[in-house]
């Protein structure tokens, strides 16, 4: 994506970690018919791996020689990672980020989630929260079908609409709106509902905070933003491909972002 952030946040770890001599993260636009082809080829451009974002997240699973439980179970990739004999091996790192985010919140053990969206984002949270211990899951989306479909594949259920849901512990956002100028908060969920949720996690970042984020920190619910996330799951594929522990406070300050308390 054309915004995207991870340049800057893996470029620093990479000059924190002493690496930046050898290694250069950067941003590769691919269009979904190209999408195959190009991965394919990138190991004998010297690449190590791939962070991969919507829409190829299930594409990226698909073309995997191998895949880590988790990202079998999600259905979806979003870190590749080329290793000897031309294989690739896939991982879902966003699963592992937001649980270790909300987790600094809320017990996630025996709570109920709200998650907005059908996609391979989606899938992500579903899983992390059922591994987590969340009991009760309702999902909506625009296309009831999908939503049936995710629920069905992880015994969740659907609802008509956000305010179907009001009493979720937790709110999680895992459609683009907030992504555009434009986007209102009211396409997603009513403002007034937002107080009755205990955390809410958006995973759409800009440079300014998203209308959900804005609306939820005026109503003291604490939140999970799009680049928190993005920085949890990026230290996780740091260390998946360079072997070493991700130096989190340099990525956090490429982004001018404090510690989490």
């Amino acid at each position: 994506m054309a915004h995207s952030r991870s340049p800057a946040i893996q470029n620093a770890a990479l000059e924190a970690a002493g690496l930046a001599d050898s290694w250069h993260y950067q941003l590769l636009p691919v269009p979904p018919e190209l999408f195959d082809e190009t991965v394919r080829a990138l190991p004998a451009a010297g690449f190590r791996g791939v962070n991969v974002t919507i829409p190829h997240k299930q594409a990226a699973l698909a073309l995997a020689t191998t895949a880590s439980d988790r990202a079998r179970a999600i259905g979806a990739a979003n870190t590749l990672l080329f290793t000897e004999g031309n294989r690739i091996e896939a991982d879902n790192t966003d699963a592992p980020a937001l649980s270790e985010a909300l987790s600094r919140h809320i017990e996630l053990g025996g709570s109920s989630a709200l998650i907005l969206g059908a996609g391979g984002t989606a899938r992500a949270a579903v899983w992390a929260l059922r591994d987590a211990g969340v009991q009760d899951i309702a999902i909506w989306n625009r296309t009831p079908e999908r939503a049936d479909e995710l629920a069905a594949s992880f015994g969740a259920r659907t609802v008509a609409g956000p305010a179907d849901a009001t009493g979720a512990d937790i709110l999680i956002n895992c459609t683009s709106v907030g992504l555009r100028d434009g986007d209102e908060l009211e396409t997603l969920v009513p403002a007034g509902q937002l107080r009755h949720h205990r955390a809410v996690v958006d995973f759409v970042y800009r440079t300014q905070p998203t209308p959900l984020i804005r609306a939820t920190q005026a109503a003291g619910v604490p939140t999970v933003d799009g680049l928190e996330l993005l920085i949890g799951q990026g230290a996780i594929a740091f260390e998946l491909f360079t072997g070493i522990p991700a130096p989190v406070e340099a990525m956090r300050a490429a982004v001018g972002l404090s510690s989490p308390r």
